[in-house]
């Protein structure tokens, strides 16, 4: 975890070590996004947010180039995407299946869970784009519901009945790209829970794709997740014994 506030003054980290080269290099990014991309939006999510600099910064340690490359990519997929034109209303058919939802309460670490219900998910028969569109947005809510000093969330990918028509290569990937691209290190830990063996091709296939952050995921049972995640007057409710 790298607990952070950054005004427009300086940016403060629990590791003070590092202040003095951090408030530097984000004013460097700052100046070359204005110079080098002045028609990108301003404000929260842009290219003078000092947390979003910091935090792409911090993603391609603290690589100035790097870090421009990633956030004006990112920015332009927010753009492109509609990300702050997104609303439970625009997504509210899927929403209203239960396919995935943030749960109200946070994990024993304090952190926000995103809970998707892959049995719920059927790609042959709802729209991909929104399919898309619900993740994103519930990935904003999780990342609107983190409490000061926490910066990841916790998925929970309930495999309970999990059947071949659940499976979708394609979202999958879209999935992978949104979190390494757009929302870097925003992913504490993937829960896949009790996984079907009809799920082991999805995963060999999916693995290589995640690389190091294969290293998140860990694959167990309902019992675990009530027992080392979760108080029992905060476990989610499909979850409870």
């Amino acid at each position: 975890m790298f607990p952070l506030v950054c005004a427009t003054s300086c940016c403060y980290f629990s590791l003070r070590p590092i202040i003095k080269r951090t408030c530097p290099l984000v004013l460097e990014v700052k100046e070359k996004l204005e110079k080098e991309h002045s028609d990108l939006p301003e404000g929260k999510n842009g290219r003078d947010d000092e947390d979003l600099i910091l935090w792409f910064l911090r993603d391609r340690k603290f690589s100035v180039d790097d870090a421009i490359f990633k956030l004006t990519k990112a920015i332009i997929w927010r753009q492109e995407f509609g990300v702050s034109e997104l609303t439970e209303e625009s997504i509210r058919k899927l929403y209203e299946t239960g396919k995935a939802y943030v749960h109200d309460f946070l994990d024993v670490q304090g952190r926000a869970v995103l809970v998707v219900v892959a049995s719920k998910h059927f790609p042959g028969r709802q729209d991909s784009r929104e399919n898309e569109k619900l993740c994103v947005f519930l990935i904003e809510k999780a990342l609107s519901r983190l409490p000061k000093g926490e910066e990841q969330i916790l998925a929970i990918i309930d495999l309970r009945g999990f059947r071949t028509e659940n499976a979708d290569i394609s979202f999958l990937r879209f999935l992978i790209d949104v979190f390494y691209y757009y929302y870097p290190k925003r992913l504490s830990q993937v829960l896949f829970v009790d996984a079907p063996f009809v799920f082991q091709p999805v995963w060999q296939l999916v693995r290589p794709w995640l690389k190091s952050y294969a290293s998140l995921v860990r694959f167990c049972d309902a019992e675990t997740v009530r027992r080392e995640y979760f108080t029992e007057a905060t476990t989610p409710a499909s979850f409870r014994g």
